[in-house]
C-alpha cells in the first residue's frame, strides 16, 4: 500500500503532526486514488481526524497537512477526494483537495 509520508514535519498549533495526520488517512490512499468505496480503516481515519481538528487552528493545520499529502499523488481523484466524508458519513470541515486555502478555513 502507498504510505502518505511527512513524519518528521510538525503540525504547527495543532496536537498533532502530518505524521499522525498521514497515518490517519494511509488506509484512504487505495480510494483516493483507484476510487470504488473506502474502507473501513479509511473512515474510520476520517472519523478521527474530525475529532482531532476542533479548533480553527487545529483544522488548519490538518487542511495544510491534508493538502500537502494530495499534492504528492498526481493519480489522486479530485471528485473521490471531495466525496470521501459524505461516502463515510462524516462531515468534515477539512476539504480534502491539492488547491484548498487553508487560511480561510474557520
Amino acid at each position: 500500500m502507498v504510505q502518505l509520508t511527512m513524519a518528521g514535519r510538525s503540525g504547527g498549533q495543532g496536537g498533532f503532526t502530518c505524521g499522525q495526520v498521514d497515518s490517519i488517512l494511509a488506509p484512504c490512499v487505495p480510494y483516493l486514488t483507484q476510487g470504488g468505496q473506502p474502507g473501513d480503516a479509511c473512515c474510520s481515519g476520517v472519523k478521527t481526524l474530525r475529532g482531532l481538528a476542533q479548533s480553527t487552528d487545529e483544522r488548519r493545520t490538518a487542511c495544510n497537512c491534508v493538502k500537502a499529502a494530495a499534492n504528492r499523488y498526481a493519480n489522486l481523484k479530485d471528485d473521490a477526494a471531495q466525496a470521501l466524508p459524505s461516502k463515510c458519513g462524516e462531515a468534515l470541515d477539512i476539504p480534502i483537495s491539492r488547491t484548498t486555502n487553508c487560511d480561510q478555513i474557520s
